[in-house]
């Protein structure tokens, strides 16, 4: 019988919880009112503003209801604004606010803080080589669900 605690898994799943709550804490602590995957969008959004929502469901790995729930916490919270495409009207095109703007600049030396924090003591050969680690456990189970999956 496969000893389940000698393998990737459970640490995975552990190292992201715990990652999950360092983030939620410090945000926290700093007066961030994100979650991790808010921050993200916002920093996706930053990068490719004006996006569809249909493409940021994709580009995020999250299902349509899923994102759609998503946008709309963090439109309540003024951070994006969906706004109907000029050429078709049922697609929403998604665009960062300048608050969502102003609360992505607030986090990012929080975030730069948190890596420093996170990866103290990890020499760069170590962090190169588990990111390689990382990269061959997606590709052994990559499916057409994980395509969309970032491996950068």
């Amino acid at each position: 019988m496969i000893d389940i605690d000698k393998t990737l898994m459970p640490w995975l799943g552990k190292t992201m919880k715990v990652i999950d709550y360092f983030i939620m804490d410090r945000f926290s602590e700093n007066g961030i009112e994100l979650t991790k995957v808010q921050w993200l969008l916002l920093k996706r959004l930053k990068e490719m503003n004006g996006e569809s929502q249909h493409n940021l469901a994709f580009l995020t790995n999250r299902d349509k209801a899923s994102l759609t729930r998503l946008l709309t916490t963090m439109e309540n919270k003024n951070l994006v604004a969906r706004i109907p495409s000029k050429s078709d009207h049922r697609i929403n095109q998604i665009y960062i606010t300048a608050h969502g703007d102003k609360v992505l600049k607030m986090a990012e030396p929080v975030v730069e803080g948190m890596v420093a924090e996170m990866q103290k003591g990890i020499a760069s050969e170590d962090r190169i080589k588990v990111i390689e680690v990382l990269k061959k456990l997606i590709n052994n189970i990559k499916s057409d669900e994980l395509v969309a999956l970032e491996t950068k």
